[in-house]
């Protein structure tokens, strides 16, 4: 069950299209159960009519719409890729909504969110989920599982391990390699390195922290390029005021980000919480250096060669990080590395692992009846 089922649509999106089509490539019988599913797959679909308007209605709608198309006996398994109350597997893919509100609002911007009807639907069906011991939960990172055992009494067992897959071959190939440098000839064909910084929602993925560490950990001759989903004036307004934007540029939503990878030297990214940032990976599988924070999940799967923050890190502590990575060969060095654990995690893999999940529900269902 997933609400958007299009490919390159954003992070949980694109996880459930490569899971559903993996699934089928290795002999499952799938049944998509979505609001929106795009014509490029030839997988059963099941389009649920709901309202679009309001999207505290719309969340509510598909989760009761899936729950009648998929009760028992219909399926073996019902795996959840989206805010609904019933399934057997719960991806907690967001994390948790308290843990999110806690790590990114403080006082009246907390209060003020969890008040509101949005925040209000997902709390309740995370808070319907998290308290029904028959229902498994998908983490994929440890940051995701020590806040629903810490802050909603999930017990360990119930919870799965996970971490994200990524194409690395992608990301690493003679195509991507062509194209960054095409690109970074047109873009940045005299700066000594790139910095990126790339996602939605800026505010939470850290970019007045990456701005302020970039004006004093860079050279002069470097760039940062900022590229993703958000609004730019504000974030422009302080790169004018550190008097670095001539260096800086915004790039928008950018097409083809294995090209963006390969034109870049390291990815900046001080997330302020990232049950697991994709971006990571997919920098990995490029070969870049990574420096991130401890708040972001997809850290904890990538060996010592990423450079991991502190969460309560400042702009001082992210630029002496950026300034270790002056020396090409330790830039080049721990890019390899990166490139090396990101393979690690493939699409087959973890399809694999998720089927032996699937065949654990199953088998414990049947041991209780």
């Amino acid at each position: 069950m997933i609400e958007r089922f299009v490919p390159g649509a954003g992070g949980v999106e694109n996880v459930a299209w490569q899971v559903a089509h993996e699934l089928a490539r290795q002999g499952e019988e799938i049944t998509l159960i979505t609001r929106d599913a795009s014509a490029d797959t030839q997988l059963a679909t099941e389009i649920v009519p709901v309202p679009t308007f309001w999207q505290p209605l719309r969340i509510s709608r598909f989760s009761l719409s899936a729950a009648d198309r998929t009760r028992p006996p219909r399926f073996d398994v019902v795996h959840s890729f989206s805010h609904t109350r019933h399934q057997d597997l719960f991806r907690a893919g967001g994390g948790s909504q308290r843990d999110h509100l806690r790590r990114n609002f403080e006082g009246f911007a907390r209060a003020y969110r969890r008040a509101s009807p949005r925040y209000r639907v997902r709390l309740d069906t995370e808070r319907h989920v998290f308290e029904r011991s028959s229902q498994r939960i998908q983490c994929s990172s440890s940051l995701v599982s020590r806040a629903l055992m810490t802050d909603h009494g999930v017990c360990a067992d119930r919870i799965f391990m996970l971490p994200n897959a990524v194409d690395a071959g992608t990301f690493s190939s003679h195509k991507a390699i062509v194209a960054g440098q095409q690109l970074r000839q047109e873009r940045a064909p005299t700066a000594r390195s790139v910095w990126l910084f790339t996602g939605s929602g800026w505010h939470r993925k850290g970019l007045a922290i990456a701005l302020e560490a970039f004006a004093t950990g860079a050279y002069a001759e470097d760039r940062f390029w900022v590229a993703g989903r958000d609004e730019s004036a504000p974030w422009q307004k302080q790169a004018h005021a550190l008097g670095i934007a001539d260096r800086v540029d915004f790039l928008g939503e950018w097409s083809d980000m294995p090209a963006l990878y390969q034109a870049a030297d390291a990815l900046l990214l001080p997330t302020r919480y990232d049950p697991f940032a994709n971006v990571t990976l997919e920098a990995a599988a490029a070969g870049l250096a990574i420096i991130t924070s401890a708040g972001n999940g997809a850290a904890e799967w990538l060996g010592e060669a990423i450079q991991v923050m502190n969460e309560d890190a400042g702009p001082a502590e992210y630029a002496k990080a950026m300034k270790s990575l002056r020396n090409e060969e330790t830039k080049h060095s721990r890019g390899a590395d990166l490139a090396r654990h990101a393979r690690q995690y493939d699409w087959p893999h973890h399809v694999e692992a998720l089927r032996k999940e699937y065949a654990h529900i199953v088998s414990s269902r049947t041991r209780t009846v």
